[in-house]
């Protein structure tokens, strides 16, 4: 039995307490990959409180910072719906506390991780 996780589609606020605990992914293959997919693939390491999928990239609010690094250890170079996330040959990579100034997709640089 798999058990549906649904969380809120909120994840870009300014609280300086939830800023580290926010995973941005990139590279994701959005035509394929669903918000349902990203919440399940995601919520196993730790409380999902916040989703959001754009083209191309998507955001995972968790409930405290270490969830967030755990994501980003246990995540980065995976290969989902063809294309790999993180930061291995590909345009867009992790980025931990992406709300934090200038770190969002359209500044990021391949291979630089913060």
């Amino acid at each position: 039995m798999s058990l549906k996780v649904q969380t809120s589609n909120i994840t870009n606020k300014n609280d300086p307490k939830s800023i580290n605990s926010r995973v941005f992914i990139g590279n994701l293959n959005t035509a394929v990959v669903k918000k349902s997919d990203v919440e399940t693939i995601f919520s196993k390491y730790g409380r999902v409180v916040g989703c959001s999928v754009h083209k191309g990239y998507a955001f995972v609010q968790y409930s405290n910072e270490r969830h967030a690094r755990a994501a980003v250890l246990g995540e980065n170079g995976r290969v989902l719906a063809g294309q790999t996330l993180g930061k291995s040959s590909t345009s867009h990579f992790w980025c931990q506390g992406a709300a934090k100034a200038g770190c969002f997709p359209r500044n990021l640089e391949l291979g630089a991780r913060s």
